[in-house]
């Protein structure tokens, strides 16, 4: 259901995968490799449709990639105690509602500072390393916001630029792989196949602006948890 939602707007769903993780107690040091394994499949789904469609920019992406994916990595090889996991995740999450409420503006793309864009895809591929999502929750938004791509190029963006982000986290981080469930094969194959369904068909049955409203309000709530408990 997450895969499926998120990859309606254009999303992999690391944050949402995080938030129903938190909600039935899942360990944190299984939730970081986990969110990101998933995002990988959901990702590489999307970047396919996309980049097929014709949804997508190079000149976009790189300068973002081309700071994000090594903070990635240095993030995902980073450990957090859960003391500290919790608190962050719970601030990611409501920052993640926020976005998903403010929804996007269309835009005509407009020049890019290439500065300004290594700068921003280095904090987003540190952030998204340390917590296990794949920061196309955060880029896309600044995509639309400032106008560097259209609505449509930025989800083909997006989508790649999460499958990049995730894949490098991974990468450094060989022996939290050795903690998943073994039934993290059957996650995945969920994720991947609601996530075909969420890009495929979601977007056309479901009005795009109640869909990122009700996934802001699971956010909301998985962070308050996250706070609170």
């Amino acid at each position: 259901m997450v895969a499926a939602l998120y990859s309606s707007v254009g999303r992999a769903g690391a944050s949402g995968y995080l938030a129903a993780m938190l909600v039935v107690g899942l360990p944190a040091a299984m939730m970081r490799p986990a969110a990101l394994l998933l995002n990988v499949g959901v990702a590489t789904v999307a970047s396919f449709k996309c980049i097929r469609a014709g949804a997508f920019s190079w000149r976009t992406l790189l300068p973002f990639a081309l700071a994000s994916v090594p903070m990635s990595f240095v993030g995902g090889g980073l450990v957090l105690p859960a003391e500290i996991y919790k608190p962050v995740i719970g601030a990611v999450l409501i920052l993640a509602a926020l976005r998903l409420l403010a929804g996007a503006r269309e835009a005509e793309a407009r020049p890019m500072p290439i500065p300004l864009a290594l700068a921003a895809g280095g904090v987003i591929g540190l952030v998204s390393g340390l917590t296990g999502i794949g920061g196309g929750i955060f880029l896309m938004p600044l995509l639309l916001f400032s106008g560097w791509a259209t609505p449509r190029v930025a989800a083909g963006v997006s989508a790649v630029f999460i499958l990049l982000n995730s894949s490098a986290a991974l990468l450094s981080q060989p022996v939290a792989l050795s903690a998943l469930p073994p039934v993290m094969p059957i996650w995945a194959l969920c994720a991947i196949a609601g996530g075909w369904v969420g890009a495929t068909y979601g977007s056309r049955a479901l009005n795009p602006a109640w869909t990122r409203r009700g996934l802001a309000v699971v956010l909301l709530v998985a962070a308050a948890r996250t706070l609170i408990v």
